[in-house]
């Protein structure tokens, strides 16, 4: 199965328990779709929202709240412009206004909205959902050098319109904010699997950057 049907398979199972509504049902995923396989999308595609539910699913036994966090998963890239500094805060909003449209209960929208918007700086939360989600999406920077390797060339090509005397600096600026957090990964269950294999293949990257 493709990482876009494997999204849409889970995504419709999820959304048939708030809604009967099929024509919206696919109007809904028609706009995730539209957004995710943009042509300008690298590395924020479907295959990264694929994987996170993989870990989602893999790590279901930790999730205090599934649906929450799996909206949360589905959402939390859709706004997605290289060039813009409140994606996160425009992919939370749409996903407000999409979750009531399905009839999704308001308390549970508050929560998406609120991690939706932790993943613009990936700080320590006290809630274990949240927590679960930043690491969810920062899995692949603990992966074997090979892969991690890919996803900084699809980065680039995300930002591909920035010459690399401007991309370097400020790609350099990103990983300095994450190997200077007291910990990459908020849950202790990655922090154990990834942490030392995320801090070595940023600083890596870091050196090849300079």
């Amino acid at each position: 199965m493709t990482s876009t049907n494997a999204v849409k398979s889970i995504w419709e199972k999820l959304v048939l328990k708030y809604t009967s509504d099929l024509f919206l049902i696919e109007e809904l995923w028609l706009e995730l779709k539209e957004s995710y396989t943009s042509v300008d999308r690298y590395y924020h595609n479907f295959e990264h929202i694929n994987l996170m539910l993989e870990l989602a699913e893999k790590y279901s036994q930790l999730i205090s709240q599934q649906h929450q966090l799996i909206f949360a998963i589905f959402y939390h890239d859709v706004i997605y412009k290289a060039t813009r500094s409140d994606n996160e805060e425009k992919s939370a909003a749409l996903a407000v206004k999409r979750l009531r449209e399905l009839g999704f209960p308001e308390e549970a929208t508050a929560e998406v909205h609120e991690m939706i918007l932790a993943t613009k700086k990936h700080l320590q939360s006290n809630k274990s959902d949240t927590n679960l989600i930043l690491d969810f999406d920062l899995a692949i920077l603990g992966s074997d050098w090979e892969s991690y390797h890919n996803y900084t060339q699809q980065i680039r090509k995300e930002y591909s319109f920035y010459p690399d005397m401007l991309y370097r600096p400020g790609r350099a600026k990103v990983l300095k904010h994450f190997l200077q957090q007291p910990c990459i990964y908020k849950t202790a269950v990655f922090r154990d699997a990834l942490e030392l294999k995320a801090r070595e293949n940023l600083t890596k990257e870091l050196n090849l950057l300079r």
